[in-house]
């Protein structure tokens, strides 16, 4: 499936979750012909599930690169975006499975519009109904007023997508990393994702700079990709809690500095602290609950020193 001079590169991390990443691999295999001039690399962090194995045997035009540790989701992206050659690079999560002629509309509509330097696709859950896919860029206001649930009444922090037409792309401002389309040529001029961030927010760090940059982001919904969702966070469920505030909190650091940072605290400690009183006053009644409070007590122990 590789060609000498490809147009895309195809980037898969993956971090155990062999049976999604091989369902993955074959929709690829099925909707990426040959001569689309495609080349696909997986990146595997250390899973001990046999999913680089299993890509090795099972996948032979598959460049794998092996881990030896996990190196988080930026740097392993890192290192497959500096091996490829392809004019566009596509990230995608091992947990995707990419629709017939989504790659192709994706790449025709960046083709066809030299001011994007990024494009997402329409995300859908597997019952097939819609996932957001993008989002408005962060600010502290808007991930205040969502962790106290006003979002539901009136939308800040997140975009009305159920209501957006499906025949026609519309600039967005920050597209998730599921499926996230980038032009080679403003990669370039930015620079890679930030290996500051172990995991998550990194899309959101890449947008700002694609903005500040006066490169597009647009949404393609005639490109489907159904997205299984957080198949590897799952497994650490509480660490990867505290890695996406620890994410935020470097985000708002490298672009706002100390004064941002303190207010986005402030604003989680007021969303948070009931959270951890209401759920620990359950816990002693539910598994759930307990969870739950555990998970919030360590989050508000932690902030302080992120």
């Amino acid at each position: 499936m590789t060609l000498m001079q490809p147009a895309l590169s195809i980037i898969v991390v993956n971090w155990n979750t062999r049976d999604l990443l091989e369902q993955c691999l074959c929709a690829l295999e099925r909707g990426v012909p040959d001569g689309n001039q495609v080349e696909i690399f997986v990146v595997d962090n250390a899973s001990t599930d046999g999913s680089g194995e299993m890509v090795a045997g099972r996948f032979e035009w598959v460049h794998l690169i092996a881990n030896e540790e996990n190196v988080g989701f930026a740097r392993a992206n890192n290192q497959a975006i500096l091996q490829s050659r392809g004019r566009y690079v596509l990230l995608l999560n091992s947990d995707t499975e990419v629709r017939p002629g989504a790659v192709e509309r994706l790449l025709a509509f960046m083709e066809g519009r030299p001011q994007a330097g990024a494009a997402g696709s329409r995300l859908l859950n597997a019952d097939g109904s819609l996932q957001l896919s993008c989002h408005p860029m962060l600010t502290p206001e808007r991930e205040f007023w969502r962790l106290i649930f006003l979002d539901r009444l009136a939308p800040r922090a997140t975009y009305e997508m159920e209501r957006w037409e499906t025949d026609r792309p519309r600039p967005v401002d920050v597209i998730k990393g599921a499926c996230l389309l980038l032009r080679r040529s403003a990669l370039d001029e930015v620079g890679l994702l930030d290996e500051g961030y172990f995991m998550y927010t990194e899309e959101v760090d890449l947008c700002y700079r694609l903005a500040a940059a006066g490169w597009e982001r647009w949404w393609v919904p005639q490109a489907e990709v159904v997205h299984y969702g957080a198949a590897s966070a799952r497994q650490a469920a509480q660490e990867m809690y505290v890695h996406l505030y620890r994410s935020k909190v470097r985000f708002y650091r490298k672009f706002g500095g100390a004064q941002r940072v303190g207010r986005f605290k402030r604003f989680v400690r007021l969303a948070y602290w009931p959270r951890l009183l209401l759920s620990a006053a359950g816990a002693p009644f539910s598994t759930r609950l307990s969870q739950s409070a555990q998970t919030y007590r360590r989050l508000l122990g932690e902030l302080p020193a992120m």
